[in-house]
Order: C-alpha cells, then sequence, then structure tokens
C-alpha cells in the first residue's frame, strides 16, 4: 500500500441496504482508512442494482485496436473505461461481498467482467498473464448466512481474491462475517475486531 493515500473506492454489492452487514463492515473499513489518511478521497460506487452486461456488441468493441472503434464501438466500453479508471485511481479498493448461494452477487460478477480487460488491466505475454495495476491494496469484507469463508464451499472470497491478483492486485486481505444465520452477534464483532487490527500505514 502506498505511504500516502489519496483515493479509496468503496464497492458495496450486497442487495440490501438497510441491515446488510457487508456494507457495514466496508463503511467501518473505510473510516478506519480516513482516520488514518484523513486527506483521502473516498470513490462510491454501488453495484447492487446491476451493471451493464457483456454481450456480443461488448466483446466485438472490445477486441477491436482502439484507433479502429467506431464512435457506437467506443460508446458501448464508455462505461467499462469509468469503472477501469476508478480502479487506476485508488490506492485501496474496499469491497463488501455478501456470499449468495456459494458465490458473489450477480451485479459484482458484472462489474468484474467489464474491469477484466486485456491491455487495460491485464496483459499477455510468452510468461502469461500479467496484472497492470500494481501497487494497490484490497479489503474484502464478506459477510455470509452460513458459508464459511475460506471452507471448500465459499466460491465468493477465494474468486475475488484471485481475480483481483489476476489484475496486478495482490495485497489482498479478507475480513469475515460468516454464520450470521446461526449468530448475529459474533460474526460481526470478529470482522469489526479484524477492521480495527488492520495495518493501514506502510511498513
Amino acid at each position: 500500500m502506498a505511504e500516502t493515500v489519496k483515493k479509496i473506492l468503496k464497492i458495496n454489492s450486497s442487495a440490501r441496504s438497510d441491515g446488510s452487514v457487508s456494507r457495514q463492515l466496508v463503511q467501518r473499513a473505510v473510516d478506519r482508512l480516513t482516520s488514518v489518511h484523513s486527506d483521502a478521497a473516498v470513490i462510491e460506487r454501488d453495484v447492487s442494482s446491476g451493471l451493464p452486461v457483456v454481450d456480443e456488441t461488448w466483446i466485438g468493441a472490445n477486441f477491436t485496436p482502439g484507433e479502429a472503434r467506431t464512435p457506437e464501438q467506443s460508446q458501448k466500453l464508455a462505461f467499462s473505461n469509468e469503472l477501469i479508471e476508478e480502479l487506476r485511481a485508488a490506492d485501496v479498493i474496499v469491497i463488501g461481498v455478501p456470499i449468495y448461494n456459494f458465490g458473489v452477487p450477480a451485479s459484482l460478477k458484472q462489474w468484474v467482467d467489464l474491469i477484466a480487460r486485456a491491455g487495460e488491466t491485464f496483459s499477455y505475454s510468452e510468461a502469461g498473464p500479467k496484472g497492470l495495476l500494481e501497487g494497490k491494496r484490497a479489503i474484502v469484507a464478506v459477510a455470509s448466512g452460513g458459508v464459511e469463508t475460506g471452507s471448500p464451499a465459499d466460491f465468493a472470497s477465494t474468486y475475488m481474491k484471485f481475480v483481483l491478483g489476476f489484475v496486478g492486485i495482490t495485497d489482498v486481505t479478507i475480513v469475515s462475517a460468516s454464520g450470521l444465520a446461526i449468530d448475529a452477534e459474533a460474526p460481526i464483532k470478529a470482522a469489526n475486531d479484524q477492521i480495527d487490527a488492520l495495518q493501514l500505514v506502510a511498513a
């Protein structure tokens, strides 16, 4: 993580607004960050209502070289470019991930589809793919009713850690509140304690 955090990207994906544990954890993490880095700007992105889906026209535009794109193709990629610029600008990304049916919400998968672009956030070489968004930190706040974070049934936190690493963000901290359907209080306290214990300045 950069010694001075200038921009924080805050991403929420829970379909719930009130009572969402992942949203509460995201806000606590952002509050902690801004308490240490008081001049940091917070960019907010709520994907919960859904994002444009990748379709055939989008794929055609994406695989057309920039200089050869039609105005319509450029417009098709405009929102994807906006999301990527938010990532590029951020020093720290805080992402709320409720586990839905063992994975991430569909809206968050849409976000991943729109930001994972060859030549923009990763590149291919003889050595394999290389992430282009290096030098950033991500804090992923995971909340689940019954799926234990890190268990074989958890395809959410492992997916997000892999995707972030694929685009070059390898400094990823998972904050977990799992088993909320069984105990609504202890997992939240444990997650809050994890956030409060985070190292938020460069070592």
